[in-house]
C-alpha cells in the first residue's frame, strides 16, 4: 500500500470522529441545539448509553483477547508518568495559582468519547472493548490525580476526600466496567430482545457525545488562548502522546495494543476537566481554553499520529 492510500485510510478512521464535533459546533451556532439540549444529552450519555456500550462490549468481548491486565497496569504508570511530568513542568514555568488547572489540562484526556470513538472506529469491536477495560483505570486514575492537582494549589478551601472518594466509586462507567467482567468471564448469555434492544440504546452513544463536545466548543476560547492553554494544549497533544506511546513501544506493546494506546494517550484534554476545575475553584476560563484548542488540535495530531505509527508499521 503507498502512502498516498495509508494517509486515506488513515483520514477514514479519524475523520468521522472530528466530523462529528464540527458538527456540533455548526449545529450550535445554527441554533438547531441550545444549552439544555447539550445538557441533557451529555447527562444521558454519561448515566446511561455509555455505561451499556461499555457493558455491552465487553460481555461480547473475547476477555483472553481482550483482557491484557499488563495493558492496564501499563497505562496506569503512564498516566502517572504524564502527571508527573507536566507538574514537573508546571512548577518551572507556570504561576502557581494556575499549576493545578495547568496539570490537569495537560494530563487529562477525553478517553471516554473521543478516545472509546477512534478506536472503536480503528479496531471495531476489539476496540470497544478493550477500551471499555482501559476506562476503568483512565477514570480512577485521572479523577484522583486531577483532584490532588488541584487540591494542592487551593486558596483557602478544604478539600473533602470523602466526596470525592464516594463520587468516584459512584461513577456509571467504572460500574458498567465491574458489572459486565463477571457477565463476561462466567459466559452468561441475556436474552436476545434485551441485547438487542440495549444495542439500539447504546448506538446513541458516540454520535450525541461527540456532537454535545463540538456544541460546547467556544471559537472565541481559542482565539484568547495565552501561552498557558497554547503550551498545556502542545504538551497534552504532542508531547506527553508521543513519549507515552515510545515508551509502550519500548516494553514490547505492538499492533492494536499499541493503537488503542496511543488513541488513548493521544485524545484532547476532556470536558470534565472544566467541571473539577470550576467546582475546586481553579481557573475555569484557562481550563476552557485548553479544552477548546487540544480539540481543534486532535484533528491534525491524531490523524497524523495514527498516519505515521502505520508507517512505520508499529499498529
Amino acid at each position: 500500500m503507498g502512502l498516498y492510500d495509508l494517509f486515506l485510510g488513515t483520514l477514514e478512521i479519524t475523520l468521522p470522529v472530528f466530523a462529528m464535533v464540527f458538527l456540533g459546533l455548526a449545529l450550535k451556532r445554527l441554533g438547531w441545539i441550545d444549552q439544555a439540549f447539550i445538557a441533557t444529552a451529555s447527562s444521558l450519555v454519561f448515566k446511561a448509553t455509555m455505561p451499556t456500550l461499555i457493558f455491552l462490549s465487553i460481555i461480547q468481548a473475547d476477555l483472553d483477547a481482550t483482557l491484557n491486565p499488563a495493558l492496564l497496569l501499563f497505562f496506569a504508570l503512564a498516566t502517572l508518568g504524564s502527571f508527573l511530568t507536566a507538574w514537573g513542568w508546571a512548577i518551572l514555568r507556570v504561576p502557581r495559582a494556575d499549576r493545578g488547572v495547568y496539570v490537569q489540562g495537560a494530563f487529562r484526556g477525553n478517553c471516554g468519547i473521543v478516545g472509546l470513538a477512534l478506536a472503536a472506529g480503528m479496531y471495531g469491536d476489539y476496540g470497544l472493548s478493550a477500551g471499555g477495560l482501559l476506562l476503568g483505570v483512565v477514570i480512577l486514575t485521572y479523577n484522583v490525580f486531577s483532584v490532588i492537582a488541584l487540591a494542592t494549589y487551593r486558596e483557602g478551601q478544604r478539600t473533602n476526600w470523602r466526596s470525592i472518594i464516594v463520587h468516584i466509586a459512584r461513577n456509571p462507567l467504572i460500574l458498567a466496567v465491574v458489572a459486565a467482567v463477571p457477565v463476561a468471564a462466567l459466559a452468561l448469555r441475556l436474552p436476545g430482545w434485551l441485547m438487542t434492544s440495549g444495542e439500539y440504546f447504546a448506538s446513541l452513544t458516540l454520535p450525541l457525545a461527540l456532537i454535545c463536545i463540538g456544541a460546547t466548543l467556544s471559537l472565541g476560547s481559542i482565539k484568547a488562548s495565552g501561552r498557558l492553554a497554547t503550551g498545556a494544549s502542545l504538551m497534552k497533544m504532542v508531547t506527553l502522546p508521543l513519549l507515552a506511546t515510545l515508551a509502550a513501544r519500548l516494553v514490547g506493546f505492538e499492533g492494536r495494543e499499541l493503537g488503542v494506546l496511543f488513541l488513548f494517550f493521544a485524545s484532547p484534554t476532556a470536558a470534565a476537566s472544566f467541571v473539577m476545575a470550576k467546582a475546586m475553584g481553579g481557573n475555569a476560563t484557562l481550563t476552557a481554553n485548553i479544552i477548546a484548542l487540544t480539540t481543534l488540535l486532535a484533528s491534525l495530531t491524531v490523524t497524523l499520529g495514527v498516519f505515521l505509527l502505520r508507517v512505520v508499521g508499529w499498529i
